[in-house]
């Protein structure tokens, strides 16, 4: 089955995003900047945000369990803006020509809170037919029903569509689920593993 459509996750992919940005202004000491990203305002804290938990509620739970670490947790969200690196060019920039033979759309675990700041400053977002942020649908990948959602809002079959995230975990459920996909780990390009599968 011919590929028809294109789906983006983002964070890795599109947007370089990185709470380091942000806190290595924050901290005179790495390795305490690593032990808060690690332990305490950690992904997998970030990652409840993202499946649809409030923010401020999560900030001030946080600021209760590690009161020492009250402002650096604040600025969390507060300062979140900081996080974003810019767009990865050498992904984005294929967007258009992609966009002339084929349907795109981005699924992305994403807080709804902030997610639209990073819609405004990036124009790229707008050239997507489509889009399905877990903090708006309160589930994450790898959960298969937010695959789901993307593919009955759009109307699309999963073996006409390629996934594309860097997260492997993410990756395998798409192939569960019929998709082709792409791991874009560390090393590899995007644009040559498109044009090994004859896309570009």
């Amino acid at each position: 089955m011919s590929i028809k459509n294109i789906v983006f996750d983002f964070g890795g992919v599109l947007i370089d995003w990185n709470p380091r940005y942000l806190y290595k202004s924050v901290f005179t000491d790495k390795s305490e900047m690593e032990f808060f990203l690690q332990n305490i305002c950690s992904s997998e804290w970030n990652l409840k945000q993202d499946a649809g938990y409030s923010l401020s509620e999560a900030t001030k739970e946080r600021q209760m369990l590690y009161p020492d670490y009250k402002r650096e947790i604040e600025m969390f969200y507060k300062n979140w803006p900081e996080m974003l690196g810019g767009e990865i060019l050498e992904n984005t920039r294929l967007i258009r020509p992609l966009k002339a033979k084929y349907r795109l759309f981005g699924l992305s675990n994403w807080s709804a809170e902030t997610f639209p700041i990073a819609f405004k400053r990036y124009p790229f977002f707008e050239e997507l037919e489509g889009i399905v942020l877990s903090g708006q649908e309160k589930m994450i990948k790898p959960d298969k029903e937010i695959y789901n959602v993307l593919l009955k809002r759009y109307g699309l079959q999963a073996g006409e569509s390629l996934f594309i995230d860097d997260n492997l975990t993410n990756v395998v459920t798409a192939k569960e689920m019929g998709f082709s996909t792409i791991h874009l780990k560390d090393g590899v390009h995007l644009e040559e593993e498109l044009i090994k599968m004859g896309i570009l």
